[in-house]
């Protein structure tokens, strides 16, 4: 019997045929997602922004910064790191700051929602190693620039 033909050799084409996808591909919704959380937090903080300066009197408590400048700063952080993480612009200091972010969301603020967080965590940490992938301003910058591709990345 031809293995062509077999289960087990479909099998294997598929999982080689996935294994083609090109990293650019497959961080591309992954920098949608966390970019739409983070655009959807701030599109909430706007729609009623007496209660936004409320919960940062309240609940969220951000140390050594006043509930209405941190309302304004956070907001001001999920509007713009959304927008550069959709263009692929600065991608790995962006990754870096939502994963600070987060970090500080989940230590100190919700606890209890480690699994979402550990979501937007893993989809950052790819988007801060590897970098935003070829659809993006990022690579089109390094090209202009021409600065040299890592060895092993796999954009």
């Amino acid at each position: 019997m031809n293995t062509d033909s077999t289960l087990l050799g479909r099998i294997a084409r598929s999982i080689a045929w996935l294994e083609r996808l090109p990293y650019s591909l497959l961080i591309l919704p992954a920098r949608v997602a966390v970019a739409t959380v983070f655009w959807n937090s701030a599109q909430t903080k706007f729609a009623n922004w007496d209660a936004t300066v409320e919960l940062f009197e309240d609940e969220y408590k951000l140390p050594l910064l006043t509930p209405d400048f941190a309302a304004h700063l956070t907001a001001g952080i999920e509007v713009s790191t959304s927008v550069l993480l959709v263009l692929g612009l600065l991608s790995r200091p962006v990754a870096l700051l939502l994963l600070g972010m987060t970090g500080y969301i989940e230590v100190f603020i919700y606890p209890q929602a480690w699994p979402t967080h550990i979501q937007w965590a893993a989809m950052l940490v790819f988007i801060l190693f590897r970098g935003p992938g070829k659809i993006s301003i990022d690579y089109l910058l390094k090209r202009a620039l021409k600065i040299p591709e890592a060895s092993g990345n796999l954009t």
